[in-house]
């Protein structure tokens, strides 16, 4: 079943008035608009229950980038691979229940600052190529019953992403490694 579109009397929630909030904010920071202007703005925002009085605040400001940008792969049992020149969205979801994951991160288009890989993990195995500038972050890996295998560069490269890695191994085993400096 899809859902309809938005009709401009649709009523909005708090978190909607939020996300308008944070983008008026981030315009006044940008000096897009005046202390002034952003104050009586917000107080607009903060008190729409429409989508038509809600979108007036934000009408000339540029579009957020999107929050959402989260992809999700799963297997029940095949392989998950991803290499070459792919683009890795701020938040990826791999799951696998028996299968093998392998993602390539040095040669992809990574477009953030800070990636987060949630894994989830049956019985495969999973193999995370990460850019040899790249920091990298297991601490939110939930013990399975395997260690994460993990050792870091000896000397940092500066300038790189902070990949995060969150989830649980349970029967599988993770390997992270840094690829070689071109």
């Amino acid at each position: 079943m899809t859902s309809l579109p938005d009709s401009p009397q649709t009523r909005v929630g708090a978190a909607e008035r939020d996300a308008a909030a944070e983008r008026l904010q981030q315009a006044y920071a940008e000096e897009r608009i005046t202390h002034e202007e952003m104050e009586q703005r917000l107080q607009q925002a903060l008190t729409a229950t429409t989508r038509t009085e809600l979108d007036l605040a934000t009408a000339d400001l540029p579009a957020s980038p999107s929050d959402d940008d989260t992809a999700t792969i799963a297997t029940a049992g095949g392989r998950i691979v991803r290499r070459g020149a792919w683009r890795v969205p701020r938040t990826l979801k791999v799951a696998s229940a028996f299968g093998k994951v392998r993602l390539d991160l040095s040669h992809a288009i990574i477009e953030h600052q800070v990636v987060d890989i949630e894994l989830g993990l049956g019985f495969g195995r999973a193999t995370i190529t990460v850019p040899h500038n790249a920091t990298v972050d297991v601490d939110g890996v939930q013990g399975g019953w395997q260690d994460v295998r993990y050792r870091p560069p000896r000397h940092a490269v500066p300038g790189g992403p902070l990949i995060r890695i969150t989830g649980a191994p349970g029967f599988g085993r993770l390997r992270v490694r840094h690829a070689r400096s071109r």
